[in-house]
C-alpha cells in the first residue's frame, strides 16, 4: 500500500481529508470540494519525473476514499500541459535499465493511468500548449478534456523508437476518437492541434488561453455540486462497459441505478421537484 507524504496512515475503505495535502512535486490545491493539480515546471514544459509518476499514482489511489474531493482539475503551469517524461531525468536514465527495471517503470506509469480511471472524481483536464507524450496520455485518461486552439497534442512514442501502446493508449484513444484517427496518430507521432482535437472529440471544448483554467474549474465546479455518487458511479459503468456485452451492460446499469435510487441525493431531489426548488445534493 502507498501513502502519500504528510498524510497519516488510513485501513483500506476508510474516508479521509485532502485539504491539508502538499504536493511534492506538483502543485495541489483544493477548493469547494474541487481539487486542482497543477503541473508546475512551466520553464521545461511541464515535464513528468520518477517522482511526479509516483507521486501522481498514489494521489489519484488516495482519491478513491477523499471525502472532501468532488471533481479534480488537472492542469500545466505556463503556456503549456505536459511535454512528457523529462528527457534527462527520465529518458536517459531508461536506456541504462536493465528489462527488470524498464517494466518496473512501464508498470508504474499504467497504474498512474489505473488510478485515474478507478477514482470516483471526474477529472477534467485543462490543455494549452504542448501537450505531448505521457502528458497526452494524462488528457486522454482525464473523463472531459478542454483545450486552446494553440493546443498541440501528440502521442510521439514513435519519434523516439518506441511503440504507440503507451500506458493504454491503444485501449483508450479509439474509443474517444476512432480506430483510425488514433491509428494515424499513433503511427505518426504528429501533432493534433486543438480545432482538430475538438474536431475529432478529443477536446469538448476550446476556450481562450486566459480563460482555459477558470472555464474548466467552473464545469468542474458544476460536478462537484451534482450528485457526486451518483457521478462516480456514471464513471464506473464507463469504464466496465467497455468490457461487457449490450445485455451484460443493461444488466450492470439497472444495479447501479437501484443503488442510486437508494441515495439520499435521489430522495431530496424528488422532493425539491415536487416543492419547485433546486435540489441540494451531498454525495449521499
Amino acid at each position: 500500500m502507498h501513502y502519500l507524504p504528510g498524510q497519516p496512515h488510513h485501513l483500506p475503505g476508510s474516508r479521509h481529508s485532502l485539504a491539508a495535502y502538499k504536493g511534492q512535486h506538483f502543485g495541489f490545491a483544493l477548493d469547494a470540494g474541487v481539487a486542482t493539480i497543477t503541473l508546475d515546471r512551466p520553464e521545461r514544459k511541464n515535464p513528468l519525473t520518477f517522482d511526479s509518476y509516483a507521486e501522481l499514482r498514489d494521489l489519484f489511489r488516495a482519491l478513491a476514499y477523499a471525502d472532501d474531493v468532488k471533481a479534480v482539475v488537472i492542469a500545466g503551469a505556463g503556456e503549456n500541459f505536459c511535454s512528457g517524461g523529462d528527457v534527462h531525468e527520465i529518458i536517459g536514465p531508461l536506456t541504462k535499465l536493465d528489462m527488470p527495471g524498464l517494466l518496473a517503470f512501464t508498470r508504474m506509469t499504467g497504474d498512474l493511468v489505473k488510478a485515474m480511471r478507478a477514482c470516483p472524481q471526474p477529472v477534467v483536464a485543462a490543455v494549452d500548449g504542448v501537450c505531448a507524450g505521457a502528458g497526452a496520455i494524462l488528457a486522454l485518461a482525464s473523463d472531459i478534456r478542454y483545450g486552446t486552439a494553440r493546443s498541440r497534442t501528440a502521442f510521439l512514442f514513435t519519434r523516439v523508437g518506441l511503440a504507440g501502446c503507451d500506458m493504454g493508449a491503444c485501449a483508450l484513444l479509439p474509443r474517444v476518437i476512432g480506430q483510425g484517427r488514433a491509428a494515424e496518430l499513433l503511427y505518426t507521432g504528429r501533432s493534433m492541434d486543438g480545432e482538430e482535437g475538438q474536431r475529432w472529440g478529443f477536446f469538448n471544448r476550446l476556450c481562450a488561453p486566459e480563460e482555459l483554467l477558470g472555464e474548466a474549474t467552473a464545469f468542474a465546479a458544476t460536478l462537484a455540486n451534482g450528485p457526486t455518487f451518483a457521478h462516480g458511479m456514471t464513471k464506473k459503468m464507463l469504464q466496465q462497459e467497455w468490457n461487457m456485452g449490450v445485455d451484460e451492460a443493461i444488466e450492470a446499469e439497472a444495479q447501479a441505478q437501484a443503488i442510486c435510487m437508494a441515495t439520499n441525493d435521489f430522495h431530496r431531489a424528488y422532493h425539491a421537484f415536487v416543492a419547485k426548488e433546486r435540489p441540494r445534493f451531498e454525495g449521499d
